[in-house]
């Protein structure tokens, strides 16, 4: 008796699948992003208007937790709230909302004091305008350990909520560089165009509408985006066009999706930090997502970044 013939027999003994074991390893469960804002909330469900004005019900998991400036119960996600969620079962059952989230990133202009609050005001690029965020005395300890350098002319980088206009400050996304914006660090003179996946830090921002799946790239052609601050990395990407499609995987949850590049990604060339969620990346920020595509490749918002590989989609 051949061995493939022993196999099937004892495969079919045991209930077990016949075919080898590399073709048994499931895919991970498709997550669905899903942005609105809650019009109602209860234990276990929350109905939203979602972007195009229409009405959505989600069934909230026995399992799911919540954020707003703080951990949460969904069920104490007010009306009005604008929410992010995670969700499973083709977008029906809810696992993780995100409250009113939204995050800053840009370079230090000014800073102030408003009581025992600081104000950061913020030059987030020409594509995101000036900001101003509060950083509320209660997160400044935490803020401040990981943001040494709060003067003017270095990176900020933080995770907060968005309330009536004004956004408060709640956690570092990342670890603030040690040198100016202006100072960006070169990449190694021979790592472009070597490899077909180059591996770094995507992160996400606030600057997509809401429910746009998509990605901000920075080695952009200036003539193309318009952006005269396009063409910083400190990683060896390819130069490429607005439009063009990028694949973009999460190392760290097996997930991937080809996405539009939809947006300059100039203020996240200048990070060339790391992320740290399973392993340590290399250095450098190749990929800027919406909230939406990144929850969808298994991102936590306010854990700020994952650890991906990017290529021509």
């Amino acid at each position: 008796m051949g061995v493939e013939r022993r196999h099937a027999l004892a495969s079919a003994a045991l209930g077990r699948s016949g075919a080898p074991a590399k073709e048994e390893i499931e895919e991970p469960t498709p997550l669905t992003g899903v942005a609105g804002q809650i019009i109602d909330i209860s234990p276990h469900l929350v109905i939203l208007e979602n972007p195009d004005g229409e009405e959505e019900r989600l069934v909230i998991a026995p399992w799911a937790t919540a954020w707003h400036g703080s951990p949460a119960a969904p069920v104490d996600l007010p009306a009005g709230t604008r929410v992010m969620i995670r969700a499973r079962q083709s977008g029906r059952v809810a696992e993780r909302l995100w409250g009113d989230i939204t995050r800053v990133t840009g370079v230090i202009l000014a800073l102030g004091k408003d009581g025992r609050d600081l104000t950061v005001e913020l030059d987030c690029g020409p594509h995101r305008g000036r900001r101003t965020v509060v950083v509320p005395y209660s997160a400044s300890g935490r803020i401040r350990v990981r943001h040494p350098q709060l003067e003017p002319g270095y990176l900020f980088d933080a995770i907060g909520t968005r309330r009536e206009g004004v956004t408060h400050a709640r956690l570092p996304a990342t670890s603030q560089p040690t040198y100016r914006a202006t100072a960006v660090p070169a990449p190694p003179s021979a790592y472009r165009a070597v490899q077909s996946k180059i591996s770094g830090t995507a992160a996400w921002s606030d600057a997509f509408d809401d429910g746009e799946a998509g990605v901000a790239y920075p080695m952009l052609e200036r003539a193309d985006s318009e952006c005269e601050d396009a063409g910083v990395s400190c990683t060896g990407l390819p130069f490429l066009a607005l439009g063009s499609m990028l694949y973009v995987g999460n190392v760290c949850e097996s997930r991937a999706s080809v996405l539009p590049i939809v947006a300059c990604g100039c203020m996240a060339g200048r990070f060339c930090d790391r992320c740290v969620e399973c392993g340590t990346s290399p250095r450098g920020r190749i990929a800027e997502l919406s909230p939406l595509s990144y929850v969808e490749l298994g991102g936590e918002l306010t854990n700020g970044c994952f650890n991906a590989r990017v290529g021509l989609g």
